[in-house]
């Protein structure tokens, strides 16, 4: 896996400081992608044990809340399949850190169900998850007031009521 961007001390993808991971490759190709760049499995840097190791070093001032993953797309499978080892690496070495992700699929109908997102790795994955943000950007639906999200068809999903519930929870902060 490639990633395009890593930020440290990001405040704009998530509640609180976090260090954001920006993945590439994606294959939703949304129109008016903040980032189309990203679309390029190939674009940026190799995803290595020292940047696995950068990000948990990122987490140890007690003010940084967690890490956000964005893209290009985190549940691409190819993606998923590189984060998930990371990911538990992660929540063992900062249990009470939290973690985001965006993602252009939407839970209960690509995620959860036979798609081009769902592969083997898809449920461990999102068991790791905190806040899932999902849906793709919709050009038309656009909305520069909404926080954490680009359109009004994205959802913020509290994945550990979701697990709890199970049925889908939106995040309120």
């Amino acid at each position: 896996m490639n990633y395009g961007t890593l930020k440290t001390l990001d405040v704009a993808n998530g509640i609180g400081i976090r260090t954001t991971l920006f993945v590439s490759g994606c294959t939703n190709h949304c129109e008016g992608c903040f980032q189309p760049e990203t679309w390029n499995f190939d674009y940026g840097e190799p995803f290595t044990a020292e940047t696995e190791q950068m990000i948990i070093d990122s987490m140890k001032p007690s003010y940084v809340r967690g890490l956000t993953l964005l893209g290009g797309e985190p549940m691409e499978p190819e993606n998923q399949r590189a984060l998930v080892s990371f990911l538990k690496r992660f929540k063992a070495a900062c249990p009470d850190k939290d973690i985001w992700c965006f993602t252009g699929f939407r839970l209960d109908e690509e995620l959860l169900k036979e798609s081009h997102a769902r592969c083997e790795v898809t449920d461990e994955m999102l068991s790791m998850i905190d806040v899932l943000v999902d849906g793709r950007f919709i050009l038309a639906k656009r909305d520069l007031a909404l926080r954490f999200r680009g359109s009004s068809n994205q959802r913020l999903i509290d994945m550990n009521k979701t697990r709890a519930a199970g049925e889908i929870v939106l995040w309120n902060e």
